[in-house]
């Protein structure tokens, strides 16, 4: 087993402080919440968390405030998340090193999420100028009907670790230019950054003239989203998490009459052709496999291969596999780097050994890479060959697991990539026009999100985010996803001067 060398607890928290007093957040220290590192499974502050009664006051605050905040005019809205936008263009390297320091992800990946909270915020503020209806043709002389979308109200938010600060940008930026308020619940995995993004958003809205509360932060555990959930003045819960934790929250919503926005686990496939660019093919499958450990919801879990290049990939993507650097996220050259706790490291050993019982084979990883800290949990990516069944490859292992199956007919891989009950994401390696439009139709792939030659993870934020079944059904991002932080007005105007009922209907 090969040891690790990282940093000291007491550097990564003088990092940590460093960041936070550049963005000017004071951090809530006291109490029995920590904010811990996965570098070295150590903790690095001890916060105060909120309680029921402080989420309810949150609501309340963010309730009043949408009071007149939904009267502000869309494109004036769209300037606070203009200045935001511009804050963290200013903070970029401390965002992307708080969330190295406590989601665990390699400079690269956490660099790129806080581009990704600026694209967000540039697609906002041109949003905030494109809130459209429309004109709809009446049946009646001299009626005019129209369709337009209004603000909805306190919209809360409850986030995950694996996108500590993208996901929240995604529904925040957006909640506001349409008029909403937020109530924000991050993962209790990783409040630094939470604070570091809140504190930048609230300067945002001091620099612009914009009400405080337009934006609350609520640091706490399972009792705090749980009240946010419940309260029935949040008009919609946006939930990133678990399927487990979806099916938690859907039915509490619903049963007030709330809306949700779920985003939830995902068992992602990609399909490689015989006529697939294996070298196109090898370095996307890597990253969508590897990337953030396998801890991304669009992660490549399950490759369906041809039998006619199988024996030509596997090798390759072994030996790919074994060269993966494995360490500090913080050095340069790493690609893989910590599991956010030991709880995926046990999945991911306890999936292995039922699949091995089931014929699986084990090509490489799997093991755990040995550190001082013994709270850390490093693992090298697994891949394991099926050539039968095993029940355990319709789950969601949250670790860097990669299934390898083989087809013979498109038909039959379409049917392996859909019989799992999760529907985010998947992909096909062909370059076979005919199968990747069949892949892309109706009888094709039934997720969200489908791709032609590339990984499954690593989606834009022009296009809306989201899949089916067990994914949750919730959309954000771009395309139309907005509609969802808004509520629809159909209008009808009589100008004729006579009353005319619809469908012809005479009532005299």
């Amino acid at each position: 087993m090969t040891s690790l060398v990282l940093p000291a607890t007491h550097d990564l928290r003088t990092r940590a402080r460093a960041c936070l007093d550049r963005i000017g957040v004071v951090v809530p220290e006291g109490g029995d919440l920590y904010a811990r590192t996965p570098i070295t499974g150590e903790d690095l502050f001890g916060l105060r968390g909120g309680d029921a009664a402080e989420t309810t006051a949150a609501v309340t605050a963010a309730h009043d405030t949408f009071l007149t905040w939904r009267s502000t005019p869309a494109p004036r809205r769209g300037e606070i998340v203009r200045r935001f936008g511009d804050l963290v263009r200013a903070h970029h390297d401390d965002l992307a090193e708080l969330i190295t320091l406590e989601a665990g992800k390699i400079r690269a990946e956490a660099y790129g999420e806080v581009q990704e909270m600026i694209d967000i915020a540039d697609y906002a503020v041109g949003l905030s100028r494109q809130l459209y209806g429309r004109v709809i043709a009446s049946e009646r002389a001299g009626h005019r009907m129209t369709e337009s979308w209004h603000p909805l109200g306190v919209v809360g938010i409850i986030s995950a670790f694996n996108f500590p600060a993208a996901v929240w940008a995604w529904n925040t930026t957006v909640a506001l230019v349409c008029g909403d308020t937020v109530v924000w619940k991050p993962s209790e995995q990783t409040p630094l950054i939470s604070l570091a993004c809140a504190r930048l958003l609230a300067r945002a809205a001091e620099e612009s003239g914009a009400p405080a509360d337009i934006h609350r932060l609520l640091i706490g555990g399972r009792e705090t989203g749980e009240a946010l959930v419940d309260d029935p003045r949040v008009a919609l819960v946006s939930a990133t998490g678990s399927t487990r934790m979806g099916r938690a929250v859907g039915p509490r919503v619903a049963a007030r009459f709330g809306r949700s926005l779920l985003e939830l686990g995902g068992n992602n496939a990609a399909i490689v052709a015989p006529s697939a660019d294996l070298e196109l093919t090898l370095p996307a499958v890597v990253f969508a496999a590897a990337g953030t450990a396998g801890q991304r919801c669009t992660s490549l879990r399950r490759l369906i291969v041809h039998r006619d290049v199988v024996d030509e990939l596997l090798p390759r993507l072994t030996a790919a596999f074994e060269r993966l650097p494995v360490g500090d996220p913080f050095e340069e050259g790493t690609l893989v780097g910590p599991l956010i706790s030991p709880a995926p490291l046990a999945a991911l050993e306890s999936a292995l050994a039922r699949v091995t019982e089931d014929g699986g084979k084990l090509l490489t990883g799997g093991d755990q890479v040995a550190t001082a800290a013994g709270s850390a949990a490093y693992v090298r990516p697994a891949i394991v060959r099926i050539d039968g069944h095993s029940p355990v490859v319709r789950e969601e292992t949250f670790a860097p697991l990669l299934y390898v199956l083989t087809y013979d007919t498109l038909d039959e891989a379409i049917a392996l990539q859909n019989d799992v009950p999760q529907g985010l994401s998947a992909s096909i390696f062909t370059q076979d026009q005919r199968e990747a439009e069949t892949f892309l139709s109706a009888v094709g792939a039934d997720t969200g999100l489908v791709n032609v030659n590339l990984g499954t993870s690593g989606a834009e934020i022009g296009g809306a985010f989201g899949g089916e079944k067990e994914t949750g059904g919730g959309r954000a991002c771009g395309s139309d996803a907005w509609h969802a932080y808004m509520r629809r007005s159909t209008a009808v105007v009589n100008y004729s001067g006579e009353v005319a009922l619809a469908q012809n209907i005479s009532f005299s």
